[in-house]
């Protein structure tokens, strides 16, 4: 099995962990919690919790990317 191959198994085998969508589910609504509950004038804590959020996001789309890799785009059909 190739380095790809082994790195593509993996990142699906993550996915496919229901506890893994559940811990990132939470620490966004955590993230997203925090940004709202900020006080109105401490931007900078407003800013953490956003980067933190971005964070996370990137985390699962380069997982979700890495495990997509190789498998067909499932876009448009060519035309006849």
């Amino acid at each position: 099995m190739s380095e790809r191959t082994e790195r593509t198994a993996a990142a699906q085998a993550i996915l496919a962990i229901p506890l893994f969508n559940q811990l990132m589910d939470e620490l966004e609504a955590g993230e997203i919690n925090g940004a709202v509950a900020a006080p109105y004038d401490d931007h900078e804590k407003r800013q953490g919790h956003i980067a933190a959020l971005r964070a996370i996001r990137n985390l699962r789309s380069r997982i979700g990317a890495i495990a997509s890799e190789g498998q067909p785009s499932g876009g448009r059909p060519a035309p006849a």
